[in-house]
């Protein structure tokens, strides 16, 4: 076993290697941005270096020579790549085992035969790995993408054949739509993954995503059963579980096998994901899935394979890397109940699922789940990397009980100082279909509107603000007199837009009693805490003027000045602004250009996304104020429409 590890990442997946390498004994040492100084996996790691001259990934995690010199000068014997930036570069692979170093994961010749779609599917087939009918050809000629698209016949997958995570994918439904997606998919493979090169294929029209986990020591492999990922927005998987709902034991026998000739075939060594689309329609059969990918790494929910096998992935992955054959053969390995894991993010899902940012004034995760973080309250989800705040992770004996266990912790999970996906995560893990079992990846599109309703505020939600507000949590025994009777205090507050007034009298210190417009509520201590009209109160808490109410997966308020509301308030319809800080990526308005309401202004790239700017009128372009490269921070004017 290695001595000390170099875990070349950051956030989470960092986290969660060096809790594996400390309970082996393996000293880790961490990189981190300029941006990280302070981050949780600096703090976690035995040593920690600064790596390059910026934020950017490029400019910091990416930087592959550099990262190996960290690795050589502080005595680290082997890099953990985790997953994302380098993780499935083979020239990093090359160039770390020429620097006399183990990578732990597999060999760059294996993340060459995977990387690129298109030579990976004519391997599998190769390999007697069933494959989704589509083009994978080198002729990139969009005239020939779109004859080749119309004989495989529409809905079709346009895919960047070096992608992942849904970069560089379009759905395509007519034909007359084709050149279009094609250019839009083409531009964003080529900032996300520097090749503009596709592949086409035929669209599943109940598609479920289903992956198969296997791990190899270079010469045999294992697989350790399936994933279903099928509950996806945009391509994106939102809440993952272990084993698949509805599976036969035909069908995974036959996956799992698939999977194992996959990995065999390009004598994988480490773990890996081979990812299959599955034919929902007729339920599971063991001729109803075609091999989509195979991720060369560890996988972002890999925890529910974890749970339901008791494997440890990661500490696997240190010992193959080490020199040990694999740990477990196919015999040795079986389900144990059912695992879910949802991913928590910083976005406005009211805003479309804008990526947010922010200080988290406030963090906490309920025992009975397993929260997989990179961040701590006092933490900033910063506009570089990906907003992610965690993985709620629940394991029961049944899918039923594993399910319940989710809602539970998801209630439970308290996060200030930045809007977050709690609410929706809640609401998907409650959805009628979904705990029957009735999933594919179309589910969120279809109840998408029912998905993202707001929680309804009581008004004991907006007592407990204003008690807040008004330090009036803990109240001293004379809070509330006066020398002429009962005070008499109020306070502004804003939810979702909506300014209300709450009125209290302070009737000592046992008993309040509030007005919100024509609702009266009476609070008073009980057990401890205080009752609101029948209510306990909810845990609070309070960053300069942001207030949080921890009920409903968490209501934001905020402190209003009535003597200083902004005259703007209701939005300026002739000035696009950027909705967060980003690079402008393209520019498509000049001065004295006609727009209608909804055209495409502009392009920001933003947490590893592009997010078109629309015009939210018809009118005339008076200037534009940005070009395209500028860094610009969230609010910043973009283009200019002349007034009405």
């Amino acid at each position: 076993m290695f001595d000390k590890i170099l875990i070349a990442n950051r956030g989470e997946i960092a986290c969660r290697v060096m809790e594996t390498a400390r309970a082996l004994g393996v000293k880790t040492v961490a990189v981190y941005s300029s941006a990280d100084r302070s981050a949780k996996h600096v703090a976690m790691a035995d040593e920690s270096y600064p790596i390059g001259h910026g934020p950017a990934p490029a400019d910091s995690y990416l930087l592959g020579d550099e990262i190996i010199a960290v690795a050589k000068s502080s005595g680290a014997q082997a890099i953990h790549p985790g997953y994302g930036f380098l993780s499935e570069n083979p020239e990093f692979v090359d160039a770390v085992e020429a620097a006399g170093l183990a990578f732990i994961g597999p060999s760059a010749d294996a993340i060459r035969k995977m990387g690129l779609k298109d030579a990976a599917k004519v391997l599998m087939e190769a390999a007697g790995v069933p494959v989704v009918p589509g083009y994978h050809g080198a002729n990139q000629d969009s005239d020939h993408l779109w004859g080749a698209a119309d004989a495989i016949g529409y809905p079709v997958l346009i895919k960047a054949v070096a992608g992942g995570g849904g970069k560089g994918m379009r759905l395509v439904e007519r034909s007359e739509d084709f050149t279009e997606a094609l250019a839009s998919a083409q531009s964003e493979a080529t900032t996300s993954f520097g090749n503009p090169d596709v592949l086409i294929e035929k669209y599943i029209q109940q598609p479920r995503h289903i992956e198969i986990q296997v791990f190899g020591d270079g010469s045999r492999a294992v697989h350790l059963f399936e994933r279903d990922c099928s509950l996806q927005r945009r391509h994106q998987k939102v809440i993952e579980e272990a084993p698949a709902p509805g599976m036969t034991q035909d069908m995974r026998q036959a996956m799992g096998e698939a999977g194992v000739r996959a990995a065999e075939a390009i004598g994988y060594k480490g773990a890996g994901t081979v990812e299959f689309i599955v034919d929902g329609a007729k339920g599971l059969r063991a001729d109803g899935f075609w091999f989509m990918e195979m991720n060369t790494r560890l996988q972002v929910e890999h925890p529910v394979t974890e749970l339901i096998t008791s494997v440890d992935l990661v500490e696997w992955q240190l010992r193959v890397a080490s020199g040990e054959s694999l740990p477990a053969q196919q015999d040795d390995l079986s389900i144990t109940g059912h695992a879910f894991e949802a991913r928590l993010y910083a976005e406005d899902v009211p805003k479309g699922f804008l990526p947010a940012t922010g200080t988290l004034t406030h963090l906490q995760f309920p025992a009975s789940c397993r929260a997989d973080s990179g961040v701590r309250a006092g933490d900033t989800i910063s506009p570089w990397y990906d907003p992610m705040i965690s993985k709620a992770i629940v394991h029961g004996a049944t899918r039923e009980i594993a399910l319940s266990r989710l809602s539970q912790a998801l209630a439970a999970t308290q996060v200030g100082g930045t809007v977050t996906n709690l609410a929706f995560l809640g609401a998907l893990a409650a959805h009628k279909g979904f705990a029957n079992g009735v999933v594919d990846t179309g589910l969120i599109a279809r109840d998408l509107d029912a998905l993202v309703a707001a929680p309804e505020v009581q008004p004991h939600h907006r007592v407990a603000a204003a008690m807040q507000a008004l330090d009036l949590i803990e109240a001293d025994w004379d809070t509330g007199f006066t020398l002429w009777g009962d005070l008499h205090r109020s306070v502004h507050l804003r939810h979702q837009g909506e300014e209300f007034e709450a009125m209290v009298a302070v009737d000592g210190p046992d008993r309040q009693i509030w007005t919100i417009g024509e609702t009266e509520v009476v609070a008073a201590p009980a057990c401890s805490t205080w009752d609101l009209g029948g209510h306990s109160l909810p845990t609070v808490s309070q960053a300069g003027a942001s207030i949080t109410v921890y009920d409903s997966y968490g209501l934001g308020f905020e402190l209003v000045d009535p003597l200083d509301r902004d005259a703007t308030a209701g939005g300026d319809l002739n000035v696009i602004l950027a909705p967060m800080p980003g690079l402008v990526k393209a520019v498509f308005a000049k001065a004295g250009d006609a727009v209608k309401e909804g055209d495409r202004l502009a392009i920001l790239e933003a947490m590893k996304m592009e997010h078109a700017l629309l015009a939210a009128r018809d009118g005339v372009v008076a200037e534009v104020l940005a070009a395209d490269g500028d860094q610009v921070e969230a609010g910043a004017a973009l283009v200019r429409l002349e007034e009405v």
